[in-house]
């Protein structure tokens, strides 16, 4: 898929469920990979990204079952079972899977080459490298801290405690995972909240993790013991539709068994502070992890200034936020989300000019955008081959005065590959070629 074309919508209608969620994905294969036992996981993401992390754990050695869609048998090897990959460990777009597989291939006895794509080659990793190096890690990048990554094996790690100066769930998890092979305690002090399926997956597989506030520990030397899970539909998927039932007039749709995780609803809390018609029905525990369905309804949206306790909680969803702003009455100020120039592309300053070229009244800052609301007009946009952005931009198509080409949309696919399929289903004037 090249381009999308998104045209304006009479209304959305339907009830269905979107992927499952990315992160859960990724850790569902690596901790039933280094757990003792068979993990059977149901909801798996059948997305490039979540695919390539259960493709490097088949490179060293773990047998994964895919007996159906969704659905995997992943047989553990233990802490120390995995082996020596015979070629690097390419990961493609997931910065997911780079930042925690150097956490865990820190720990292992033998040397290893993390790469990814163009894109995955431009993000920063000294984040996790100056870290793992104060635990002892070997690890080379580039001179600018980009990779490939070289891990050197048989470094002996020893647990640090570590304030992490931004907040970040990935380096959280990094040294969460290089923790389990550390001699004593590693602490990781947060900033911020950030989402805990790490923390939460970890006590799932029976190794405990003691959190107090803003701080995580976990001691070296345990071991996993294989579970069940059942990932739920990704909220940054699920985002989509709820910026667009918001938005657009005669909507009303119901998002099935979605992750409700406190720290994940952030784009749940803004919208409702923006005047979102949105409701949880079914609330429930399933696996560890709240879920929930959730209905949408069309809504007059209005501007607000977003609470900095929300901004890391919605971090991935923001490019569909801004969308949601430029038509919402007034003007929304985002700050403290200066983390969004280090994704996939400069989710800031994409999204302004994206929104500027469509008649949007955006000013990106250097930790956010203020957007004053309004009519949004047609165009083209180009994406930078970020599936986020691709997306976002789908939404905007629902009520502008003209169709919104969207080029370089190959990487939906790392996250939710059946966009096209279920925007069309429920009232999207959307095509792809």
């Amino acid at each position: 898929m090249n381009t999308m074309i998104s045209n304006p919508s009479k209304g959305l209608t339907g009830t269905f469920r979107v992927p499952g969620d990315k992160s859960i994905s990724h850790r569902s294969v690596m901790l039933g990979s280094l757990a003792e036992g068979v993990t059977e996981v149901s909801g798996f993401l059948e997305a490039e990204d979540a695919l390539a992390t259960l493709k490097t754990f088949q490179s060293m050695g773990v047998k994964i079952e895919r007996p159906a869609t969704g659905c995997l048998r992943v047989h553990g090897v233990g802490l120390h079972g995995l082996k020596q990959p015979c070629e690097d460990l390419y990961v493609g777009n997931s910065g997911t899977s780079m930042r925690l597989l150097s956490g865990i291939l820190a720990g292992q006895n033998f040397d290893s080459v993390l790469t990814g794509d163009a894109s995955l080659t431009k993000r920063p990793m000294r984040r996790v490298l100056d870290p793992l190096a104060l635990m002892g890690a070997k690890v080379e990048s580039t001179e600018k801290g980009t990779s490939p990554l070289k891990i050197s094996g048989g470094a002996p790690l020893a647990g640090i405690e570590y304030k992490m100066p931004m907040g970040s769930a990935q380096v959280k998890s990094c040294l969460l995972l290089a923790g389990l092979y550390a001699e004593g305690t590693t602490t990781v002090i947060e900033p911020a909240v950030t989402r805990d399926h790490t923390e939460q997956m970890l006590r799932g597989f029976g190794y405990p993790v003691t959190t107090d506030g803003d701080t995580v520990s976990i001691q070296g030397g345990g071991t996993l013991q294989a579970t069940t899970i059942d990932v739920p539909a990704d909220i940054s998927s699920a985002a989509f539709f709820l910026v667009a039932g918001c938005i657009t007039p005669n909507s009303d749709i119901t998002l099935q068994h979605v992750g409700i995780n406190p720290t994940r609803t952030g784009v749940i809390d803004i919208l409702l502070q923006m005047g979102g018609k949105i409701s949880l029905l079914n609330k429930r525990i399933v696996g560890g992890e709240k879920v929930a369905d959730i209905r949408v309804q069309s809504s007059q949206l209005k501007g607000i200034a977003v609470p900095d306790e929300l901004v890391a909680l919605a971090i991935d969803e923001f490019p569909v936020i801004f969308v949601a702003a430029a038509y919402a009455d007034g003007q929304t100020v985002v700050t403290g989300a200066e983390e969004l120039r280090v994704k996939e592309s400069d989710r800031i300053q994409t999204m302004a000019d994206g929104l500027l070229s469509l008649g949007v009244d955006a000013e990106a800052t250097p930790d956010g955008m203020i957007i004053n609301g309004g009519k949004v007009a047609g165009g083209e946009i180009e994406s930078f081959d970020d599936h986020r952005i691709a997306m976002a931009f789908a939404v905007a198509g629902l009520q502008a005065e003209g169709a919104i080409t969207i080029n370089n949309c190959e990487n939906v696919s790392t996250s939710f590959p059946s966009f096209v399929t279920l925007a069309a289903g429920c009232g999207f004037e959307l095509s792809a070629k």
